[in-house]
């Protein structure tokens, strides 16, 4: 697999010029450590009415190389798929800043250890079956606590992605905006709960590819025909080529799906992004500490 450590920024702009004439959107399969067997995963693409089309695929060796690339579009509105933010209730608790950006801030000084060791402090004084604490946006997504560092590490994927993100220059609707129209809009996503409303909670991904493979093999396949017949609430349905879709079937870790499952709530979000509130369909109000995943 190719990486896209290193691409030059007239090789990138070339790249994006291709897209002009609509909103370049992005859907983001994150990794807090990624590698060459398991990268971060950009899917790019475009929306016109209620079609979604697929552009392209681009992998991520490393953060930078990442960071890099977002550094480098001149424009986009993006879902990732990490948390932005911590539960309000631990936050106090911690007495952590309650302000989003400082509370980032010191989030991001702190070295993975501390975080473990924090919140497994935390988590270890509570009883049990309420060990975690939970943002108010966990419960109609049925999303992981954005506090747990282990299966999924989502708070190692916060305090990885988040800095990086910033440092592109994001603006995060409902926490941060730094400009009235600013050129990158980074939005929460969560590819479970599309995958959830296609396919249930039967499987169709694995880091060991080689357990059950037909089963899910089958089951992305019926994910992706779900995608394109435009079978969601979402109101939206894929276009791909016919070699994209051959990338995606193929891929038995799921992380390609995943970051076009991104994208279709990117798409979903960025016809909303002059609704009420902080616009792109997040609700009226949400906590300005917590966050909210988009679609949710």
């Amino acid at each position: 697999m190719s990486d896209a450590t290193e691409p030059t920024i007239d090789a990138a702009l070339a790249h994006d010029d291709a897209r002009a004439g609509a909103e370049l959107l992005l859907g983001c399969d994150f990794s807090s450590a990624p590698t060459r067997r398991k990268p971060i995963v950009l899917a790019f693409g475009q929306v016109d009415g209620d079609v979604v089309r697929l552009t392209s695929l681009e992998y991520f060796e490393s953060l930078e190389a990442w960071q890099h690339r977002l550094q480098h579009i001149p424009r986009w509105i993006g879902a990732f798929d990490f948390p932005f933010g911590l539960p309000r209730e631990l936050i106090v608790h911690l007495d952590w800043p309650l302000h989003w950006m400082e509370c980032m801030a010191f989030y991001a000084g702190l070295s993975r250890a501390e975080i473990r060791s924090t919140f497994k402090a935390f988590c270890d004084g509570r009883p049990s079956g309420s060990k975690f604490a939970h943002r108010a946006t966990d419960g109609p997504a049925a999303s992981s606590p954005s506090m747990k560092w282990v299966n999924p590490p989502v708070a190692f994927m916060l305090h990885a992605g988040m800095p990086r993100l910033l440092a592109a220059g994001a603006a995060f609707p409902g926490l941060h905006v730094p400009s009235s129209d600013p050129p990158r809009v980074a939005l929460e996503g969560y590819p479970g709960l599309l995958a959830r409303e296609l396919v249930g909670r039967r499987s169709y991904k694995s880091d060991k590819p080689e357990t059950d493979k037909a089963l899910r093999a089958a089951v992305r396949k019926e994910l992706m025909a779900e995608l394109e017949h435009g079978s969601t609430r979402l109101d939206l349905r894929l276009s791909l080529e016919g070699a994209l879709r051959d990338d995606l079937l193929a891929d038995a870790k799921g992380d390609r799906i995943d970051a076009v499952l991104c994208l279709m709530q990117c798409a979903w979000g960025a016809r909303r992004k002059v609704s009420p509130g902080p616009g792109f369909g997040l609700p009226d109000q949400i906590d300005p500490l917590e966050g909210w995943i988009v679609s949710a």
